[in-house]
């Protein structure tokens, strides 16, 4: 019942946030990115798809008087990535599919009685927008006549566009306005008319009465040859055309003369009845994707990470998601050898969500591109620590030896970061361990304040017989993080592939001890959502290799493994904390964790709540959460939810 309540409370929210967002955009005052306002429609559409909101089109000022439409003016399905896209041509397979810019702009119909021009209407509420007609005569590309060779083409109708303001013109004149949609829509609306001159009309789609256009391609020509502004055509034969195609375009993107946020796919054909439809199901926006670049890459580099190496793709900078990036991960062997990736290739660079951002595909040099030659390359063959042959599995590189010094400092970093243990920094951890006073997890626990002393004071201090304060609080501090789940016991063995997360999917299926995980097979394992053979096959080898460490840890008293909880109130939430809360930051991780909910670090899509001792603060995680949609509440709501 109380995901039932959860998921109703939400669903109301994301009504209120998108009605108020989707009524600023419309009169020219958007509050929030693109990309940012379809995550919340997605997830509204995910919960409630029968939703009336869905349906809704924002509506326009009440300062203009209302003109119905003659063409209809609906909203179009969208695609945010390729997977999606894919998805929806699987319903609409076509034998071609037309691909035009989607403009970023603001919608408008330009309407003619009997071949002349009477009045321009914006997009409203689908069906009735605002007569603009005085601002449109002012814009560029909105013609006074139909005419094809001089003479007057006498059709009543309507023919649909988009006002867009120019780059070069924002840069000019309105360089204080966010981006060139926020100047247009303000300009087209302006009462005295004021900077409509600035403006330009480019134009997609018309109908008129007694007149039939052939296909969709014949009605651009139709419209191209009247003398109106029109988008560029692609035709595409197959799927993955279209998906070429769309990298091709968000490559020269940077070089267009007008922004565009994606790309509209259809069929040939012209179909009234489903254009008819508040969102038509025949055409879709094939969105472009603010976490999503095209680059060429110039160079690979090896990340070493303990054991393991993982190549890291540096390239041309690229805007991702409000950020310059210039490297990504290549993730492993395999990718590298999957993509066909090589030095000198065009790749598509995704970010979303992600924390490191990740190269994703190898994409054909659009015309005119720079060209150049490609170059293979090249892995690294033995370990720059110990010299051992690294072992190439495909799914990673790395050294084999157990007793590589690199892999267990590695493994000793892990296990400090996981419990938290903030006493135990990074510098003392590496001065002990090449001082061979530690070498092993066991180890730390058996360290005392005469290892620990020399570490902080100098031998002058020490022959006076001085205490150390610094060595007292990290023995303290050891001890004090002693009662710990057995998720975080588990990853904090460095174990490949194996983090907490993972490790709390493993507990939720049952393996709820020590005891049981220790006997636990790679079948048993690998039958557990998350788990392939591969990665159930590193967790029982790992679990293996620490045995012995493990259970010594146990039974000596050093360490205690709390038994996971099944269920709990919050069991499929997620929470991630900010600022100064009543408790400590990790106390209320750990409540979360006793109910059965998850902790994340930074604001990424999917998180339940962000909890912060100040709702309205500026922060950087308070605007993520603004820009994903996530509800962000204060320490007394998130008291309330512990109590349900």
């Amino acid at each position: 019942m109380a995901k039932d309540l959860f998921e109703e409370v939400r669903i109301r929210e994301l009504e209120r946030l998108i009605v108020r967002y989707q009524d600023a955009y419309y009169n020219g005052d958007p509050l929030v990115t693109d990309a940012a306002f379809d995550q919340l429609w997605d997830e509204l559409k995910m919960l409630d798809p029968a939703n009336p909101i869905l349906h809704r089109v924002g509506a326009d000022s009440g300062s203009f008087a209302k003109v119905r439409h003659r063409i209809p003016m609906g909203s179009q399905d969208k695609a945010a990535n390729p997977e999606e896209f894919t998805a929806w041509t699987e319903k609409h397979p076509y034998d071609e599919y037309l691909v035009e810019y989607k403009l970023d702009g603001a919608s408008l119909e330009l309407q003619y009685d009997e071949g002349i021009f009477v009045r321009a209407v914006t997009r409203g509420n689908g069906t009735v927008g605002d007569d603009i007609t005085a601002n449109a005569r002012r814009m560029q590309g909105v013609l006074p006549r139909l005419e094809q060779e001089g003479r007057l083409i006498p059709l009543t109708g309507g023919i649909r566009g988009e006002v867009i303001m120019t780059r070069q013109i924002h840069q000019e004149f309105y360089s204080d306005k966010a981006n060139c949609r926020n100047a247009a829509n303000g300009l087209m609306k302006r009462k005295d008319g004021e900077g409509s001159q600035h403006l330009q009309v480019i134009c997609y789609d018309g109908l008129f009465q007694n007149h039939r256009f052939v296909d969709e391609e014949e009605k651009l020509s139709w419209l191209k040859a009247c003398g109106f502004l029109t988008v560029p055509l692609a035709i595409c034969r197959s799927v993955q055309e279209v998906i070429d195609y769309r990298a091709q375009v968000m490559e020269r993107r940077p070089q267009l003369p007008y922004d565009i946020d994606g790309l509209v796919v259809k069929e040939r054909s012209i179909n009234l009845e489903d254009a008819a439809r508040a969102r038509p199901e025949r055409q879709i926006a094939f969105k472009f994707s603010l976490e999503e670049a095209v680059s060429i890459l110039r160079q690979v580099e090896w990340s070493e990470s303990g054991a393991t190496y993982t190549p890291v793709g540096l390239f041309d900078p690229v805007e991702l998601a409000g950020t310059t990036v210039k490297r990504a991960s290549l993730v492993n062997p395999n990718t590298i050898r999957s993509l066909g990736v090589k030095i000198g290739s065009h790749v598509v660079v995704t970010k979303r969500g992600e924390i490191i951002p990740k190269i994703e595909a190898v994409v054909s040099a659009p015309e005119g591109a720079e060209q150049q030659a490609l170059e293979e390359i090249s892995f690294p063959v033995h370990c720059d620590q110990c010299q051992a042959p690294l072992v190439d599995e495909g799914t990673r590189l790395y050294c084999p030896n157990r007793e590589c010094p690199k892999k267990l400092l590695h493994q000793l970093e892990k296990w400090i970061s996981v419990l938290d243990i903030r006493d135990f920094g990074t510098t003392l951890l590496n001065s002990l361990f090449q001082a061979h006073k530690v070498d092993s997890i066991l180890s730390l626990y058996q360290l005392t304040e005469a290892d620990l002393t020399p570490f902080f004071l100098n031998q002058e201090s020490i022959s006076k017989e001085k205490e150390s304060l610094g060595a007292k609080k990290v023995i303290k501090s050891l001890a004090s993080h002693s009662t710990i789940s057995l998720a975080a016991f588990v990853a904090g063995f460095d174990i490949e592939g194996i983090g907490e997360t993972l490790m709390e999917r493993l507990t939720d299926a049952g393996f709820s001890t020590l005891e049981k995980l220790l006997a636990a097979t790679v079948a048993d394992i690998s039958g557990v959502n998350g788990f392939g053979e591969v990665t159930a096959g590193n967790l029982v080898q790992g679990l293996a290799d620490n045995r012995e460490q493990m259970l010594a840890l146990v039974e000596q008293g050093f360490i205690t493994v709390k038994e996971a909880a099944s269920g709990g109130s919050l069991a499929g939430m997620s929470f991630c904390f900010t600022g100064e809360l009543s408790i400590k930051r990790s106390q209320a991780e750990q409540l979360v964790k006793e109910r059965g909910g998850t902790t994340k670090s930074s604001v990424v899509k999917g998180l339940s709540y962000l909890v912060t001792n100040d709702t309205s603060s500026g922060s950087s995680k308070n605007k993520k959460a603004a820009q994903l949609g996530i509800p962000v509440i204060d320490e007394a709501a998130f008291n309330r939810l512990l109590e349900i």
